[in-house]
């Protein structure tokens, strides 16, 4: 990563996001790695959470349903 990437403040919709800040990547709620907005695919519109792929999505749905 480079100096002048930053954390992007995104608002995740149904099938779609905004970014309200602008911004470079985000951090998996999950795993907390860097995902570059070109290769978000996969967040919650409940939690607005972003998730990496689609395993650590579905990790984190186990770990909120199991309680």
């Amino acid at each position: 990563m480079s100096y002048n990437e930053i954390e992007a403040v995104v608002e995740y919709g149904d099938g779609s996001f905004n970014v309200i800040k602008h911004g470079t990547y985000v951090i998996c709620s999950v795993s907390k790695k860097i995902i570059p907005l070109s290769d978000l695919k996969y967040w919650s519109v409940e939690r607005q959470e972003p998730y990496l792929d689609a395993e650590t999505s579905f990790i984190r749905e186990k770990e909120i349903n199991s309680g």
